[in-house]
């Protein structure tokens, strides 16, 4: 199984250990789901630490590296325009359609609000659980 993980994921699951995208982050590593990102995504999520958290650089750095033993960077190399609302949330799109995935795991209610795109389903974390 291949999924894409959103940037909120990203940060509910490391900033939070008792949540649920923490929990299923787990349980993705464990049964050795196959999980993409990209350069673009991890540049959104570090910008995220920064403002939200306040995260040091050297700080983010050490939790990029963290989540890339278990993240398979792609480089997308098509552009889409599916998402009008908030267009920075095609790059989660371009990822999944680079790296083949099956779903992609999210909170943003501009995603969610497509469900589906190119056969991709678009899920929340808790949604997810009942898939695997």
């Amino acid at each position: 199984m291949k999924v894409v993980l959103d940037t909120n994921f990203l940060v509910s699951a490391t900033q939070w250990d008792y949540s649920v995208s923490h929990k299923l982050f787990e349980k993705l590593i464990r049964d050795n789901v196959e999980m993409f990102t990209t350069k673009e995504i991890l540049e959104e999520f570090v910008e995220v630490l920064r403002r939200d958290f306040l995260y040091s650089d050297e700080e983010s750095k050490i939790l990029i590296e963290l989540i890339l033993k278990f993240l398979l960077l792609v480089n997308p190399g098509k552009k889409v325009d599916a998402v009008k609302e908030d267009p920075d949330d095609n790059k989660i799109l371009e990822c999944a359609l680079e790296s083949g995935a099956e779903y992609i795991i999210s909170y943003d209610k501009h995603l969610l609000k497509i469900k589906e795109f190119n056969g991709i389903r678009i899920i929340t974390p808790e949604k997810f659980l009942d898939v695997v």
